[in-house]
């Protein structure tokens, strides 16, 4: 049977370009094929909670890989390899992995639809097909999502993020899976004992895009693809001027809320506010997000629920909302999730001060005075109101409380960084000072020579 697979002279890898790719992996299998392993019966075997065990000794696919993917990752990658049927014979999974089942594999993972990635991860789940349980596709969306993490870290490639600067990454991981297998529903939200079949994971794989994005990830990254960096560069952002302090966020959770950008905002997060560096004061917070362009808050509260909001324009001070339905609102801790704009009004973005008819403060969402998200110019106090839902983006009541107080924030810039340009022309001594005008805005005080100073010698030229 090994002799007619591999006498196949075309295989659905080699047609889709996928061999040429992958040549030097390719090489690690030679004329006979990669040979699985006797599974140990030693206490140096690793049992997984369905009774399988891992192999102990190292396969040609773990010689190759090394420490680049976690050893779970490879049996699963080496098992779905190994269950693949080149010939169609439903023969019965053999000992050793040719070079036509790896091609098929990479080519199915790489470049093929969602039908034909769900028949990869079926044969990924190290279970028979007929068995598989939504508790099984849970384990296997959190070995993903460690992986992509592991492998990320293993390469260098986590753009400037610091493991140690950032909440520990493993406390994301359970919670995101729970959120990318909340779309794995038939009439209710998945349990652990409920079927699931390939046409249940095709559907998942279409609703849900960043299982497909995660695959693509640890395959070209773990394996050393060709050509395979630029095809994931927005993958995770570049952190800017954020490595000497504590973050807030997690490294699953940057993945997954970059995801939710707009593609031209996904390659860089920029740091423009923490009330760990910058102090607890409004009008230095404001001073801060004021023209900077997209951004990102992220907020911790005196209960430890992490929750935020997109921007997707710069913060002006205006006395009603601003933004656009690219905004959104979501949470980290306890639970992860993102919640989008819902149609019904476009109370995008809200920031105002200095009023005594319009509320002070910052906010997304929802109504004045009934924000989906609000930071009042009281530094500190805040409100999340959602009953039972904010009308702008559908979401629940973000922090623990509904009036909470503030432990944290941070803003991160997102995309092309925009500062204030510096002018040629005579300045006034605080037009630098963002945070003096927004005090001088909220007790009243105006700046009586805005609008009467000569224009620029620039401007006379024109």
């Amino acid at each position: 049977m090994a002799v007619r697979q591999r006498r196949l002279q075309v295989t659905r890898g080699e047609e889709r370009g996928v061999s040429h790719e992958i040549c030097p992996v390719t090489e690690a299998w030679g004329k006979e094929g990669c040979r699985a392993p006797a599974l140990p019966t030693g206490p140096e075997s690793l049992t997984t909670e369905h009774g399988r065990c891992w192999p102990g000794p190292k396969t040609p696919l773990e010689a190759y890989l090394g420490d680049a993917i976690p050893q779970k990752m490879i049996c699963r990658i080496y098992d779905g390899m190994r269950h693949i049927d080149p010939c169609g014979l439903n023969s019965v999974p053999s000992e050793y992995v040719i070079r036509d089942q790896f091609s098929i594999f990479m080519s199915e993972i790489l470049k093929g639809n969602a039908g034909e990635k769900s028949k990869m991860i079926m044969k990924m789940l190290l279970v028979p097909c007929s068995s598989v349980r939504a508790g099984h596709i849970q384990e296997f969306t959190e070995d993903l999502i460690t992986s992509v993490v592991h492998v990320l870290y293993y390469r260098n490639e986590l753009k400037g993020w610091n493991m140690k600067r950032c909440q520990d990454f493993t406390a994301g991981v359970r919670p995101l899976a729970s959120q990318l297998l909340s779309s794995l529903k038939q009439g209710g939200p998945p349990i652990p004992d409920k079927t699931c079949d390939c046409s249940l994971l095709e559907d998942w794989l279409l609703k849900v895009p960043q299982i497909s994005t995660f695959l693509n990830v640890i395959i070209r990254r773990g394996f050393l693809v060709l050509n395979s960096y630029t095809e994931i560069a927005g993958f995770i952002p570049e952190c800017k001027d954020g490595r000497d302090f504590m973050s807030l966020l997690n490294i699953p959770a940057i993945i997954y809320i970059n995801s939710y950008l707009p593609s031209s905002l996904q390659h860089t997060w920029r740091l423009i506010f923490s009330s760990q560096i910058h102090g607890y004061s409004f009008a230095k917070f404001c001073g801060n997000i004021i023209d900077r362009g997209p951004c990102i808050i992220v907020i911790r509260d005196r209960d430890g629920y992490i929750f935020g909001g997109f921007a997707s324009h710069s913060w002006a001070v205006k006395s009603h909302f601003q933004g656009d339905c690219r905004s959104f609102l979501f949470t980290i801790f306890p639970n992860i999730a993102v919640y989008t704009y819902s149609g019904y009004n476009d109370h995008y973005m809200y920031l105002n001060f200095g009023q005594q008819t319009m509320p002070n403060g910052l906010g997304m969402g929802g109504q004045l005075d009934y924000f989906g998200l609000w930071i009042d110019c009281d530094f500190g106090k805040g409100h999340s109101k959602a009953n039972p839902r904010c009308s702008t983006y559908n979401s629940p009541q973000l922090s623990c409380r509904e009036n909470f107080e503030i432990d944290c924030l941070e803003v991160w810039a997102v995309g092309d960084f925009q500062c204030c340009e510096k002018s040629t022309c005579k300045k006034n001594v605080l037009d630098n000072e963002k945070e003096v005008h927004c005090l001088l805005e909220m007790i009243g005080k105006c700046r009586h020579s805005e609008g009467v100073r000569n224009p620029c010698d620039d401007e006379d030229d024109d």
